[in-house]
């Protein structure tokens, strides 16, 4: 089962941040380069997506709105009935940190990736990843104003703002000016990839600083991380069975179900980190901590599902009498979506 090597970069800043957490002017000068880095994010983004390509999908108007319902209404509902495990397996921070995670949009790599070595429909996986991360941009603002509220510091009247210029406007940049740097992009798409990952470790360290300096470290133990792990693991069981035997219920394909169920079943650590960083602020570290080890614990059960999905799809290619036809290896990375 793969282990994210993003994943340890992004331990391992943390670890950073507990050892040598930025204090006073330098904390200041830290905070600035987090915010131009959260709008260099999002600017990106919007200059990556193709919105002649995603509305191109629409014709599978049908499995987009199935991923969407997954990922902005199903998992947000299971969020809410967490609540009830406070404070036996959660306490509040954790339980906020959990429910900010079912607002988040699903990802678009490593669902495509997934989706890919499964034998399922890839292009409806691009385009379902694409619908979701476009509009995570206003959904999962919103939903935050509505289910979080001021709790753990989040979402106020001042967020919003923070969030129309930090995240919207550089998002809506990129698009209007993908026409002209979009092959630039294209070109450069290996150090780009590395910016943008160093801008995210840039956001963790910010909050995991401010975290220790307000001390709210203290509040979590290993026996509560435990339960958050219990939790997590129940609510990805939950969203892959649901995903799966609810669109074949629905009547979708073989493959179709599989790009619902790797694009409705997953959560991007990319959107999620930045967008926390913007609504949490100090409260960030602890708001960040369940969707970061939900990221690998869905890449792990995931990359199992794929394989044994491949496998399934290879016998039943293969009639008594006859040999399966050959075909194209497809890669396997999974990168942090």
């Amino acid at each position: 089962m793969p282990v994210d090597p993003y994943i340890v970069l992004l331990l391992g800043t943390v670890g950073l941040a507990a050892l040598v957490p930025a204090r006073g002017m330098a904390a200041h000068v830290v905070s600035g380069g987090s915010t131009a880095a959260i709008a260099f994010l999002f600017f990106l983004y919007g200059a990556r997506l193709s919105t002649q390509e995603a509305l191109a999908g629409l014709r599978h108007w049908r499995l987009h709105g199935t991923v969407l319902a997954c990922t902005f209404v199903v998992f947000p509902l299971l969020g809410l009935a967490a609540r009830g495990l406070v404070p036996v397996l959660l306490t509040h921070s954790l339980y906020t940190g959990l429910l900010f995670l079912t607002l988040v949009p699903s990802t678009i790599q490593s669902s495509i990736a997934f989706t890919s070595i499964a034998r399922g429909n890839v292009p409806a996986a691009i385009s379902a990843g694409s619908f979701s991360s476009l509009a995570g941009i206003v959904i999962t603002p919103l939903l935050a104003a509505v289910l979080l509220g001021n709790s753990g510091g989040g979402f106020s009247a001042d967020s919003l703002i923070t969030i129309v210029l930090q995240l919207l406007v550089p998002f809506v940049a990129g698009q209007l000016l993908r026409r002209w740097v979009g092959g630039f992009i294209t070109r450069h798409k290996k150090v780009l990839g590395l910016v943008d990952r160093g801008s995210i470790l840039l956001v963790v360290y910010t909050a995991f600083s401010e975290g220790m300096v307000q001390g709210i470290w203290h509040q979590v133990s290993p026996l509560r991380l435990g339960g958050l792990s219990v939790v997590e693991a129940a609510l990805l069981a939950v969203m892959l069975v649901l995903t799966w035997y609810g669109s074949r219920a629905l009547g979708f394909s073989r493959e179709d179900r599989i790009a619902i169920q790797f694009a409705g079943s997953k959560k991007s650590l990319a959107s999620g980190l930045p967008m926390a960083s913007v609504l949490f602020g100090a409260h960030a570290s602890l708001a960040v901590l369940p969707l970061m080890l939900f990221h690998q614990m869905q890449l792990m059960v995931c990359a199992v599902i794929a394989k044994r999905r491949a496998r399934d799809s290879e016998r039943s290619a293969v009639s008594p009498g006859t040999a399966a036809a050959p075909r194209t290896a497809v890669g396997t990375g999974t990168r942090s979506g």
